[in-house]
């Protein structure tokens, strides 16, 4: 199935995972996260008052920015996330009605997946990328692996256990999506410290992938 909503070209295709982020910090770290290149930044549905963090990011970040929740569940979480402003979905499951509702939406779309029978049938909902997790436990080969029976056209992400230094490999196994988390941001962070981590991905990422000049 072609995907609802195409995944979008990216210059830098990493996505900001801020687990635990408070809407008080939410607008500063956005702001330094689209400052340092960062152009995906999710919020993960277990963290406190996600929607109105969500909200104050999508008010100050740019329009081509996909701002989103991570832990998406269930459609009623669909809904709220598109009246926050959300343009992402990232969900740690396959739901179908999940999938399709947050594409109607107008959303991209990123299932968690760990197998090809996951993997197909998030395509077959419309999905408009994968999320394989943990990456980490597959690793580049195993991804690329199943990448061989998926269609064209949808994004392939990597999350969980990738940082930095990983970023080569995976860039040598045609994956140029990542998820970055816990390397990234840890509860309670300042926006600047955030800011200065996420200028080191940025700096790894145009590395790995020779964006570095261009």
């Amino acid at each position: 199935m072609t995907p609802l909503v195409a995944f979008p070209a990216m210059r830098r295709s990493l996505v900001a995972i801020l687990r635990g982020i408070r809407p008080e910090e939410a607008g500063d770290t956005a702001a330094e996260l689209v400052d340092a290149g960062f152009s995906a930044i999710e919020v993960p549905l277990n963290s406190p008052d996600p929607f109105t963090s969500i909200e104050a990011m999508a008010r100050i970040a740019p329009a081509d920015c996909l701002i989103g929740a991570g832990t998406v569940l269930n459609t009623e979480d669909v809904e709220r996330l598109y009246s926050a402003g959300g343009k992402l979905m990232v969900s740690p499951n396959v739901d179908g009605a999940v999938i399709q509702r947050a594409g109607l939406r107008g959303m991209v779309t990123m299932p968690g997946v760990f197998t090809p029978t996951e993997a197909l049938c998030a395509v077959h909902y419309g999905a408009s990328a994968l999320k394989f997790f943990p990456a980490s436990v597959l690793g580049p080969s195993g991804i690329k692996a199943i990448m061989a029976v998926l269609p064209g056209g949808i994004g392939i992400g990597a999350v969980g256990g990738v940082g930095n230094d990983d970023f080569a490999a995976y860039a040598a196994n045609g994956i140029r999506t990542f998820g970055l988390g816990s390397s990234l941001y840890k509860p309670g962070a300042s926006a600047s410290e955030t800011g200065r981590l996420a200028r080191q991905a940025i700096a790894a990422y145009d590395a790995a992938f020779g964006l570095e000049n261009s």
